[in-house]
């Protein structure tokens, strides 16, 4: 009994100690990263400079400005939008029961892009201006909309790799859609449309912040307040009907707030390929568990990590041009995709 309740112990030791040195691991990453992005650009700004201009208000007005206005909005956007996509695709994953399903890969985010699009189209060309949370609107009806067809899909078709087929083909006809809208808008305002369909965190101020920091904020404490139904449904849905889950009710809120964080992401950013399923992946790894109330906060660091290295990459591998992020996601998204399937297929 005794050598029991020693190992039991001895595990769970090393359970916590794991969990420690990855939030550790990642909180360090997040704090080089957002040094390193402050850091480099067309404007070189020393690490002293930084911590005098964050703190001590010194430096000049154009360093001033360059890190308070500039730089600043778009590191806090991109750990913002990363850590809300990786959670999208932990929510959807969850709903699907499959690793491989994400925003990117079942079309939601190319769903939330067109709906987006034409909602920019028409204000402009007949109100003139919009707000952030118009964006967002449009982006969650959209996400809603291609949501919508995969259900009505995944009624007919019980095959995963079928549905994800299906989910890919949703995404691009969106994207067709919205590169003829791109392609025949009059206005000229349009032209900023092209680069945020491709993906990216530039032009982010204090306002996009804010509101991207309530939206976020918000949905990821409804998240926190679905950790054990989530890890009831991990189980299956006769052992989480057991444990008193609504299941029906269960699964809305799965749909609701994964197209919630979707279309944040897509409304400030645009679309962004394979954060939503890489991300997760990598953190159920390295923490070697599935339990909610563990993986859902790491899994929003990571992505925050994941997608600020990422828009490191896009501003400086080739600067003074900048690539789009869904690039640079993809490059390193992919392969972490493509191994998840070989794991896959040999545990089978």
């Amino acid at each position: 009994m005794a050598k029991e309740s020693n190992s039991f112990h001895e595990e769970n030791f090393r359970r916590r100690s794991r969990y420690t040195v990855v939030f550790l691991t990642m909180i360090v990453a997040f704090c080089v990263i957002t040094v390193l992005n402050i850091n480099t650009g067309n404007v070189d700004i020393s690490v002293s400079k930084i911590w005098e201009i964050l703190f001590g208000h010194g430096g000049n007005d154009v360093e001033y400005s360059i890190i308070w206005k500039i730089r600043l909005p778009r590191i806090l956007m991109a750990a913002i939008l990363g850590g809300a996509l990786s959670l999208a695709g932990f929510l959807l994953q969850t709903f699907f029961s499959n690793p491989i399903a994400g925003p990117f890969v079942l079309g939601i985010s190319s769903g939330a892009k067109m709906v987006v699009a034409l909602t920019m189209v028409f204000f402009l060309e007949h109100v003139g201006s919009f707000s952030s949370y118009t964006l967002i609107l449009a982006a969650f009806i959209g996400s809603l909309i291609s949501i919508g067809f995969i259900l009505l899909m995944n009624r007919k078709i019980h095959h995963m790799a079928t549905l994800l087929v299906g989910g890919i083909m949703i995404g691009y006809i969106c994207s067709a859609i919205t590169d003829f809208v791109v392609t025949f808008a009059e206005d000229s305002d349009i032209i900023n449309l092209h680069g945020w369909s491709q993906g990216s965190f530039s032009g982010m101020n204090w306002s996009n912040v804010r509101v991207a920091a309530v939206m976020v904020g918000v949905t990821l404490l409804l998240t926190f307040f679905l950790s054990k139904p989530i890890g009831a449904y991990q189980l299956g849905e006769a052992y989480a009907q057991s444990m008193g889950v609504n299941i029906r009710a269960f699964r809305v809120a799965l749909i609701l707030l994964s197209s919630i964080f979707s279309a944040c992401v897509t409304a400030f950013a645009g679309p962004i390929s394979f954060v939503g399923i890489a991300v997760p992946y990598l953190v159920r790894r390295a923490l070697n568990t599935a339990r909610p109330l563990v993986v859902v906060p790491a899994t929003f660091l990571g992505g925050a990590v994941f997608c600020m290295m990422c828009d490191l990459i896009a501003r400086m591998a080739f600067a003074p041009m900048e690539l789009n992020i869904s690039t640079v996601t993809s490059i390193f998204g992919a392969p972490v995709v493509i191994v998840m399937m070989l794991r896959q297929k040999k545990g089978r």
